[in-house]
């Protein structure tokens, strides 16, 4: 059975900072890309960063350059999300993602989500 748990969100104030985690379970986690996801109400949900197996390789959404960095643990099976100088615009929930490689084929997996709210 396939797990993607985030936690780490909540309440942070504008400049504030806070880590987002993401543990993983049910398939090969450093076979698989991960990524976060967020969505703001209205909106689609779009990329915020990637990282590759090797840990090496990153992508941001240039909405968040400079600010997140995404990390990961292949050996406690998680990623991360450390989010900077926050802005009341990256209000939005936050989502997990996997694309999990198996022999033949991939499989995308996402998590429940966690709300990120920044606010005065």
């Amino acid at each position: 059975q396939v797990q993607l748990l985030e936690s780490g969100g909540g309440l942070v104030q504008p400049a504030g900072s806070l880590r987002l985690s993401c543990a993983a379970s049910g398939f090969t986690f450093s076979s698989a890309v991960m990524s976060w996801y967020r969505q703001a109400p209205g909106q689609d949900r779009e990329l915020v960063a990637s990282i590759t197996t090797d840990r090496v390789g990153t992508n941001y959404a240039d909405s968040v350059k400079g600010r997140f960095a995404a990390s990961r643990d292949n050996g406690k099976n998680t990623v991360y999300l450390q989010m900077n100088s926050l802005k009341p615009e990256d209000t939005a929930i936050y989502y997990c993602h996997a694309n999990a490689q198996y022999t033949y084929y991939t499989r995308k997996y996402w998590g429940q989500g966690t709300q990120v709210t920044v606010s005065s």
